[in-house]
């Protein structure tokens, strides 16, 4: 099972974000891994890889991939990269196809239709804090012209709203619009989804343009890898874009 955004142009670009189904490692990282930082076995990833990626129609050798950490910087990529410290990529190539890992963080994909420029964001908390969204869009307009009313973007399966329970020293970062108080369990939950999604609606990508995932990585755990839920131990998702090539 792959996840499939309506939103983009299919003859334009070619995205989508993997599930935990449909591969060959063996559990906790059953079974589509894509991860080669969770000590699964190498081979195995990288089978699963070319099976991904081969079904999307993309080499492996195409396909741009950093190192997160959990921040807010973004690289411009002019030819694929695989260690590079980013947790956003950018690029107006044809044929290079931009991946974030996921297993729990908001996957987010931007494609510009009128300069064919695209990105693939990876937000965890600190990241969406750090307006990485924002971040990226700004460096689109600096370097392709982007503007919000020609980007379309999904928001892809991540920990969802009611299940991603936080502290007050996580809390305290995000305004009251996007989080509540549970008196029960004494925790604040937080809206992920919404954040990012407020992050392109201020850039001016409009709400219709905005697609956002329905699954939560916690709730679906059986279709999707939840670092939380599996406490660690458990696989990566992608979630990849990237411009075909022109005719």
């Amino acid at each position: 099972m792959i996840l499939f955004p309506k939103i983009f142009d299919s003859s334009k670009v070619i995205a989508a974000q993997s599930t935990r189904l449909g591969g060959w490692s063996v559990p906790p990282f059953d079974s589509m891994n894509l991860g080669l930082s969770v000590n699964d076995n190498e081979e195995t990833v990288w089978k699963n890889r070319e099976l991904f990626f081969g079904k999307l129609g993309i080499d492996v050798k195409q396909v741009s991939r950093c190192y997160q950490v959990h921040g807010n910087e973004v690289l411009v990529v002019n030819e694929p990269v695989t260690n590079e410290k980013y947790d956003a990529q950018i690029t107006n190539k044809p044929n290079i196809f931009l991946a974030v890992s996921i297993a729990d963080c908001t996957p987010i994909l931007i494609h510009d239709e009128k300069n064919d420029a695209v990105a693939s964001i990876h937000a965890g908390w600190r990241g969406t804090v750090g307006k990485i969204v924002s971040n990226v869009l700004q460096l689109m307009k600096e370097n392709y012209g982007t503007e919000g009313k020609d980007c379309k973007a999904f928001i892809g399966a991540c920990i969802s709203y009611e299940n991603f329970e936080v502290g007050d020293e996580v809390a305290e970062n995000f305004e009251s619009s996007l989080k509540r108080f549970d008196e029960q369990k004494q925790k604040w939950f937080v809206d992920l989804k919404k954040a990012n999604q407020q992050q392109l609606l201020d850039f001016g990508v409009e709400e219709n343009n905005i697609e956002i995932s329905d699954y939560c990585t916690v709730e679906n755990n059986n279709t999707f890898f939840s670092h939380r839920k599996e406490k660690g131990a458990t696989g990566r998702m992608m979630a990849v874009i990237g411009v075909r090539p022109h005719p």
